[in-house]
């Protein structure tokens, strides 16, 4: 028996979804691409939401979350990958004569570069606002390197 790899070639679709569910991978995509990727938001699944980028460190993760409080709210950051759910409501459904606004279940995740961190998270006016900043150290930060400098030695 002859196992052979199949080839499922990749469309510009591909890497519009991946840029939807990672964060801080973007320099790679736009390295890769030539930089002339148009950054689209994900408008599959619920709840909606939206990745913007502020300046060169900084990311904000806006999710409509309606309906919900904190306390309906789970967010975790468990290795390199943040996930926004929601938890199971212990309401009494017998309240409600319609019920028009659901309270649906859900599971978001955010694959996270390793030089991003998660700041803080907060909710506003149903926007769930999670904000990620990008620390860069010091090492791989960029530097003028002088020239002429004596102290180099030979390794002969």
């Amino acid at each position: 028996m002859v196992l052979r790899a199949q080839h499922v070639p990749m469309n510009f679709g591909d890497f519009e979804k991946a840029l939807g569910f990672s964060i801080g991978f973007d320099s790679m995509f736009d390295r890769l691409l030539g930089g002339n990727m148009q950054h689209v938001s994900n408008s599959q699944g619920y709840p909606p939401y939206n990745i913007r980028k502020e300046g060169e460190a900084k990311y904000i993760i806006e999710m409509a979350v309606a309906g919900l409080s904190e306390d309906d709210l789970e967010v975790e950051l468990k290795e390199g990958t943040l996930t926004i759910r929601s938890k199971q409501s212990t309401e009494d459904e017998s309240d409600y004569v319609h019920r028009g606004i659901a309270k649906r279940q859900f599971e978001r995740s955010f694959a996270l570069s390793d030089d991003i961190v998660v700041k803080g998270c907060d909710l506003t006016n149903g926007m769930l606002i999670v904000e990620l900043e990008k620390v860069i150290p010091e090492e791989k930060r960029a530097r003028l390197i002088p020239i002429g400098s004596k102290t180099i030695k030979s390794i002969n």
